[in-house]
């Protein structure tokens, strides 16, 4: 049973979907040794510049989803979720909707990035059709690229 609400954000929302991202990436910090850039976005620019959807429970967000367009097409910017809602099927619901907003917008892909070192993402991207094209090291940081081809 479905036992949250998504829509997408409005700019009351930036605080909400900022600490979302804050308590979802944090435990990633020691691993890292850095801030994951996903808890420093202006959440407030992304609401207003591009795609951001919430799930919410009883009032709470308990996720949160930023897609955007780029000139490699269109992009899982950031999904957080909520250490206690992990494990939920509500990260796997906005996962679909991004797939399905992707393909209403005229993409026949989607990609997303990550650290190398948040393993888990990786395997959990692969396991549902995201491939890795390319790897990116920047500011102490590699960034994974994966793409999963859409109907």
């Amino acid at each position: 049973m479905t036992t949250w609400t998504i829509r997408r954000a409005t700019e009351s929302d930036a605080t909400s979907v900022a600490n979302c991202a804050v308590e979802a990436f944090s435990h990633y910090i020691p691993r890292l040794g850095l801030t994951p850039i996903p808890m420093t976005r202006d959440y407030g620019a992304a609401i207003a510049n591009a795609q951001v959807w919430v799930a919410t429970q009883h009032g709470e967000t308990i996720a949160a989803l930023v897609l955007d367009t780029t000139d490699e097409g269109f992009l899982i910017d950031v999904i957080a979720v909520l250490p206690q809602h992990q494990g939920t099927g509500v990260g796997r619901a906005l996962l679909e909707l991004a797939e399905q907003e992707a393909l209403r917008q005229g993409h026949d892909s989607i990609y997303l990035f990550t650290n190398e070192k948040m393993t888990e993402n990786r395997a959990l991207y692969e396991r549902i059709g995201y491939v890795e094209y390319k790897r990116l090291a920047f500011a102490e940081r590699t960034r994974v690229f994966l793409r999963k081809p859409l109907k």
